[in-house]
């Protein structure tokens, strides 16, 4: 069980706040829906979502995350239920439906969206007022993106949410990007339908980490290996167009420029808060970019690094 303990502090002394679980998934699942994108970063698509007769079963909630990942929440009624294999039943049948669900987000947030969708880490979630041993033990011994959060409400307007477990798939405690797997083969440009010729293939993550010169591929791990380290609950996820550091939340987005010799960060940073400095800091939230974040901050050199250290804690404290 958590032992996560809320206390009140007021003129008649200290007052520990009992924490429960909502009972009943229902108003569980409703209580998440109508606030999708302030606690988890997730657009809602769907509730109740039927995988159709021969399935027969339906997805409890369908959303796209901040990173045009799909995702399906799952919540546990109870202790004893099995919610992680209903969920990797669902999951296998959205990557066996991907048009219906291109469909669905085309119907709920437009073409762009839809275009958009990224298939490389589709997630799962399941959510629970607790887990069980065996729910921690199962979940690392499967190779895909699972995440547990724990809930808990602490009278009527509060709610605490733990990241329990992130899959090892989207963790890191160092980065995966060395000098030695860095070269895009001719094989790895023209497979997935990135081919030579794609005007997009210079947008990728992959094709820029391989164009780098080497002083700017050790600024790029130096953040990666920063960002990893600051906590146990930090997760990598490496996208074809950024590579993002979440914890429930992103917090840092990172992008790599060979041309302009630059690693450029987007952080969950309200600009407001941050005297800004041409050409290191620059407020972003009413200019588009790719991933998420309202400050950019600029590296060119180990010393930028050296200075934004402060703002990528304050994301990471943020987040």
């Amino acid at each position: 069980m958590s032992d996560i303990k809320l206390f009140h502090f007021g003129e008649g002394g200290v007052a520990e706040l009992p924490g429960s679980a909502v009972q009943v998934e229902k108003s569980l699942q409703g209580m998440f829906e109508a606030n999708l994108e302030a606690l988890l970063g997730v657009r809602f698509l769907a509730s109740e979502h039927s995988t159709g007769p021969v399935h027969g079963g339906r997805i409890d909630t369908l959303g796209l995350d901040e990173d045009n990942s799909p995702i399906i929440i799952e919540y546990k009624r109870s202790v004893n239920e099995n919610v992680i294999n209903q969920g990797l039943f669902y999951l296998d049948w959205l990557l066996d439906h991907r048009k219906e669900f291109q469909w669905l987000v085309m119907e709920r947030l437009g073409p762009e969206a839809a275009k958009g969708v990224d298939w490389s880490a589709p997630r799962l979630l399941c959510v629970a007022g607790d887990f069980t041993r065996y729910d921690e033990h199962a979940v690392k011994q499967i190779a895909r993106n699972i995440e547990l959060i724990r809930y808990r409400r602490f009278g009527d307007d509060l709610l605490m949410m733990e990241l329990v477990h992130a899959s090892r798939a989207n963790r890191s405690g160092g980065s995966k990007v060395s000098a030695d797997s860095r070269q895009l083969s001719t094989s790895e440009q023209t497979a997935d339908g990135a081919q030579e010729n794609d005007p997009y293939l210079s947008q990728r993550m992959s094709y820029r980490l391989s164009q780098s010169p080497t002083e700017l591929r050790d600024i790029y791990d130096a953040v990666y290996q920063f960002l990893a380290g600051l906590g146990d609950d930090v997760q990598v996820k490496e996208l074809k167009l950024y590579t993002a550091f979440k914890r429930l939340k992103n917090f840092v987005c990172m992008e790599i420029y060979p041309q302009a010799r630059t690693v450029t960060l987007y952080l969950k940073v309200d600009p407001s808060t941050v005297a800004l400095d041409n050409g290191f800091t620059r407020d972003v939230s009413n200019v588009g970019h790719f991933g998420t974040g309202d400050l950019q901050v600029t590296l060119k050199s180990m010393a930028d690094f050296e200075r934004a250290q402060p703002l990528l804690r304050q994301a990471y404290e943020g987040g």
